[in-house]
Order: C-alpha cells, then sequence, then structure tokens
C-alpha cells in the first residue's frame, strides 16, 4: 500500500509542486489550505502517515493546530530562515519528526519524506 502525504500550504504552487514530486513516486497524496482544513480532513477520516505542513499560514496558528493532530507525524515546510534556537522551540511537540526548508531541492525533499514516513 502506497503511503500517504498531506501537504498543507497557503501557496497552491507550493502544493502542486510537492504534490507532483511525491505522487510521482508512488505517494498518495492529500492537499489542505491551512491547519483548520488540515484537522477537519484528519478529524473526518484521512489517515496521512506524515503531514508537510507550513508553518506561516492565515487563520489558527499552526502551533495551535498541531496540539489537535494527535499522533500524526508532521514535518514543518519553512521558507524563512530559522534560528538553531528557533527550530529548537518549534520541534517540542512530540510529533514534530522534521523540518524542511524552502526552497528545496527535490531529491533532498523525496529523502527526507522517504525517512520521515519510515520512522
Amino acid at each position: 500500500m502506497n503511503k500517504c502525504i498531506m501537504v498543507v500550504d497557503d501557496e497552491p504552487d507550493n502544493i502542486t509542486t510537492v504534490q507532483a514530486v511525491l505522487e510521482a513516486n508512488k505517494y498518495k497524496v492529500i492537499s489542505a489550505s491551512n491547519g483548520d482544513e488540515c484537522l477537519e480532513k484528519i478529524k473526518s477520516g484521512e489517515k496521512p502517515d506524515l503531514v508537510l505542513m507550513d508553518i506561516m499560514m492565515p487563520g489558527t496558528p499552526v502551533s495551535k493546530i498541531i496540539p489537535k493532530l494527535g499522533d500524526v507525524k508532521v514535518a514543518y515546510l519553512s521558507v524563512v530562515r530559522t534560528s538553531e534556537a528557533e527550530k529548537e522551540d518549534l520541534m517540542k511537540s512530540k510529533n514534530i519528526v522534521g523540518f524542511i526548508q524552502k526552497p528545496f531541492d527535490v531529491d533532498e525533499l523525496l529523502e527526507k519524506v522517504n525517512k520521515l514516513v519510515e520512522k
């Protein structure tokens, strides 16, 4: 069975790009345009193996969404350069498993996703 990845980003181009890369590599991909939509989809029965979530989106702050996701694994996607101290703070929640800097190299994205879904 193919692993399922949820891509959560308020930029449609980012979703389209990540989705194309992942689907070309046999992942099932579902998307959400913000944290609230992500939460709704998970509550309605979607069971992603990993959520790739942009840190900065309109609506409910991501920091408020993460605790509501339960044990779903989450990797942050960030275009904002973050210091090690900021990354440490962002990684405090037990379900945060990674951090992917945007823009990313396609091979790097795939390598990280492959590792994170196997964790």
